[in-house]
């Protein structure tokens, strides 16, 4: 039998990868219309970078990507007459601001990763 030819995962790696990927997730879920199923990239980067990266940087532009997409949904939930879905309800102010934070976690993680 042969050896598995899938590479070994690297220990050594700044930022883990869901970290990237869920950094470039959240404004593409935030345009597309999908606010609420955002909840899940923005957990994970903000756990991660949290979690698993030293770079400061990182970590707290990960915690600015939380807070501004914190602020329109706990808006959206306390409210009683809001719309059906996030997405309809959130303003269009606070989609700038998502996507500009989603913006500077990308460019911390792409600076962080290239070392």
């Amino acid at each position: 039998m042969s050896a598995s030819s899938n590479p070994p995962a690297r220990a050594d790696r700044p930022v883990p990868r869901a970290v990237a990927v869920s950094a470039w997730a959240v404004p593409v879920m935030v345009l597309a219309q999908f606010a609420l199923l955002a909840v899940v990239p923005v957990a994970v980067a903000l756990v991660g970078a949290l979690t698993r990266v030293r770079d400061r940087a990182v970590r707290g532009s990960a915690a600015l990507v939380a807070v501004a997409f914190a602020v329109p949904l706990v808006v959206w939930l306390a409210r009683p007459d809001g719309a059906p879905s996030l997405s309809k309800d959130i303003h269009p102010g606070f989609v700038g601001l998502i996507v500009l934070a989603s913006c500077a976690l990308v460019l911390t993680v792409h600076r962080a990763r290239r070392g």
